[in-house]
C-alpha cells in the first residue's frame, strides 16, 4: 500500500509565499515523475508542475516564473514553491505520482489535496 500526503497549505495575502511538501511512503521501489495539479472551485483539475526522477521539470504557462518543483529523492518527496501568489492561485493542490511497488507493479498515486487560499 503506497499513499501520499500532502501538507503546507493555507491562507496567503496577494504576492506571497507558500510551500508545499508531498510525502509519498509505504511498499514503495521506486518513485518515478511526480508532479502538483489543482483545482479552483468550479473548474477543472489542472496541472501545476511536473518532474521526472532525474529532475526534468515542466510547467503550466500560469505559474512559470513564479512557481518551483523540486523533490528529494532520498526522503520521497516533492515541493512546490509558490511564489508571487495571485488570488487566481486558489485552489485545492493535489500531489500526483508514479510510482512502483514491490511487486514491480506501477500505478499512478494521488494525494487528498491541500487547501491554498489567496485572499488579502
Amino acid at each position: 500500500q503506497v499513499q501520499l500526503v500532502e501538507s503546507g497549505g493555507g491562507l496567503v495575502q496577494p504576492g506571497g509565499s507558500l510551500r508545499l511538501s508531498c510525502a509519498a511512503s509505504g511498499s514503495i521501489f521506486k518513485v518515478n515523475a511526480m508532479g502538483w495539479y489543482r483545482q479552483a472551485p468550479g473548474k477543472q483539475r489542472e496541472l501545476v508542475a511536473t518532474i521526472t526522477s532525474d529532475g526534468g521539470s515542466n510547467y503550466a504557462d500560469a505559474v512559470k516564473g513564479r512557481f518551483f518543483i523540486f523533490r528529494d529523492n532520498a526522503k520521497n518527496m516533492v515541493y512546490l514553491q509558490m511564489n508571487s501568489l495571485k488570488p487566481e492561485d486558489t485552489a485545492v493542490y493535489y500531489c500526483n505520482a508514479r510510482i512502483t511497488g514491490r511487486d514491480y507493479v506501477t500505478i499512478n498515486y494521488w494525494g487528498k489535496g491541500t487547501l491554498v487560499t489567496v485572499s488579502s
